[in-house]
């Protein structure tokens, strides 16, 4: 039996810092939340359309060898919040409460949704204070029917420091890239 080893020369193995975080995505009804965070998640898109009552938290464990922190182990809970404003004037404080980040998400094809997103872009803030926030256009390969353009996106949220995206959670174009920036973002800010 030889001598123990020299604690100052082994080497424990390393591993990733461990955190925690919490996304909230909010917008109206109808404009892909569920079905972003499906993509996201699982990899996959439903056509069907599911009416998402009250908040549902899904949660995905992300490893990040670049982030702002070194390797690190991202255990991320996603809150899916319905898009009823009446939701969000009541619940807000339940709801937002330790919000490190804000996906906002509004469908291309219906101009009216970007405008409904600021006012839940706000709310957020309003409880948490100013996390950062990726502002996503969802449905963007449904190019024939867009009615919202960037000179618009600008006017609208321009002044709430956003980062702004187009996706599809149909077809996966910038789910993963939104996702795993904004957790970056939140990194971070932390």
């Amino acid at each position: 039996m030889g001598p123990p080893p020299d604690a100052a020369t082994s080497k424990a193995p390393l591993h990733p810092t461990i955190v925690k975080k919490k996304l909230c995505l909010v917008g109206e009804e109808g404009v892909g939340k569920t079905s972003l965070i499906r993509r996201f998640v699982t990899g996959m898109f439903d056509d069907a359309y599911v009416r998402t009552l009250g908040a549902v938290a899904t949660k995905r464990t992300i490893d990040l060898a670049d982030s702002p922190l070194g390797p690190v182990q991202v255990d991320l809970v996603i809150l899916d919040i319905t898009g009823k404003r009446t939701f969000l004037d009541l619940f807000q404080e339940a709801y937002f409460k330790g919000a490190a980040g804000v996906l906002g998400v509004f469908d291309l094809t219906h101009r009216r949704s970007l405008d409904d997103l600021a006012p839940w872009i706000d709310g957020v803030r309003e409880e948490v204070g100013r996390v950062p926030v990726v502002a996503l256009g969802n449905k963007a390969d449904l190019r024939e029917k867009v009615e919202v353009h960037e000179r618009e996106i600008g006017t609208v949220l321009g002044s709430r420091d956003v980062r702004t995206m187009k996706s599809s959670a149909k077809t996966g174009e910038n789910v993963d890239d939104a996702f795993l920036g904004l957790t970056r973002e939140m990194l971070a800010a932390r």
